[in-house]
């Protein structure tokens, strides 16, 4: 795989939930749901555009910030995560609302986003990486076609622009269709990889015969 770097490797000792950079992803959150919810109320695309935007930066921003003060840490990122589906829900919610014909794309969108892409992005925490960012130490080809900048822009700004730029549903349906292939491929991929268990802590109770090997042998002391 590699030499995992002190930057790729998780260190145990620094994991908190405060840090700059979540600091940056719950008010960026706060301010993107805000807009958005102002666009809802308004019934004004342009607000809705804006409050996406808003998300796009913020999310750049606390990522730059995580690396710039060297604060990234497994909490901080599923925190991203977490707002990032939360912002995208609500901006597509609020797009529907305004343009009902996208119901159909946005509804494949929306799953791809939400849970297939979730469970690929909450992967990496099967290993002792500090976040998807760093899922070429264990697999490159996921890695390329989720994480990497190419892979981010396509599944996270692509399918929206051309949606708002062409107003075309059955374009963003193509797109959308093309993004849930890609994650179904990296999924069967991630399947066959496995995912690993991690080590029980010491001291911690465990059921007899829980931690058999896959030969059935006797659980490990």
């Amino acid at each position: 795989m590699g030499r995992w770097d002190d930057r790729v490797y998780a260190d145990p000792a620094t994991e908190r939930f405060f840090t700059k950079a979540t600091v940056v992803t719950l008010v960026r959150t706060v301010a993107t749901l805000v807009v958005l919810v102002w666009a809802a109320y308004d019934r004004s695309l342009t607000l809705l555009v804006v409050g996406l935007v808003l998300h796009w930066v913020g999310d750049s921003l606390d990522g730059e910030v995580a690396r710039w003060t060297d604060c990234e840490t497994r909490i901080g990122s599923v925190m991203d995560m977490v707002s990032d589906r939360l912002s995208t829900g609500a901006f597509y919610v609020g797009l529907v609302w305004l343009m009902p014909e996208m119901v159909l794309p946005v509804s494949v969108y929306l799953f791809e986003f939400m849970v297939v892409d979730s469970f690929l992005s909450l992967a990496f925490l099967a290993w002792p990486i500090r976040s998807p960012n760093y899922f070429y130490v264990v697999d490159r080809r996921i890695y390329q076609w989720n994480w990497s900048r190419l892979g981010k822009a396509a599944n996270s700004g692509l399918f929206a622009v051309l949606l708002l730029v062409t107003g075309w549903s059955w374009l963003g349906l193509v797109i959308a269709v093309g993004l849930l292939a890609v994650k179904c491929v990296s999924l069967r991929w991630l399947l066959q990889l496995g995912l690993p268990v991690p080590p029980v802590p010491p001291g911690a109770s465990v059921a007899p015969g829980s931690l058999r090997s896959p030969e059935g042998s006797e659980p490990s002391p």
